[in-house]
C-alpha cells in the first residue's frame, strides 16, 4: 500500500511542476504561432485518441460493439447538423441505450 501512495505523491508533485512551469514560461514563447496552434490541437488529438479507445475497446481486448458505434454515428450526424454539444452527447448515448434495451446490440 506505501507503493501506491509513493505513486499518488509523486504524480501530485509532477503535476504541480507542469502547472508551475506552464505558468513561468516566458510570455514571448506563448505569443508563437506554433505554439499557439500545438495548444489548439493537443486537446482535439488526446479526446480523439480516448474516445477510439473507448468505442474500439472492452477491457484489455479489441470489440466492436454495434450499439457504440451507432452511439458514435449518431454523435457524428448531429455535429454535421452543428447541434450543440449537449445534444449530440445525448444523441450518441440514447443511440446507443435504445440499441441495447432492444436488444439489437
Amino acid at each position: 500500500m506505501t507503493g501506491i501512495w509513493i505513486a499518488v505523491l509523486a504524480t501530485a508533485a509532477g503535476c504541480y511542476a507542469l502547472k508551475l512551469a506552464g505558468l513561468t514560461v516566458p510570455q514571448s514563447v506563448l505569443a508563437s504561432r506554433r505554439v499557439r496552434r500545438f495548444a489548439e490541437l493537443v486537446p482535439v488529438a488526446l479526446l480523439a485518441a480516448l474516445s477510439a479507445v473507448q468505442i474500439a475497446s472492452s477491457g484489455h481486448a479489441f470489440a466492436l460493439d454495434p450499439a457504440r458505434l451507432a452511439g458514435i454515428g449518431a454523435a457524428i450526424v448531429a455535429l454535421l447538423l452543428r447541434a450543440p454539444f449537449l445534444l449530440v452527447i445525448v444523441a450518441a448515448a440514447g443511440t446507443a441505450a435504445a440499441l441495447r434495451a432492444a436488444g439489437i446490440a
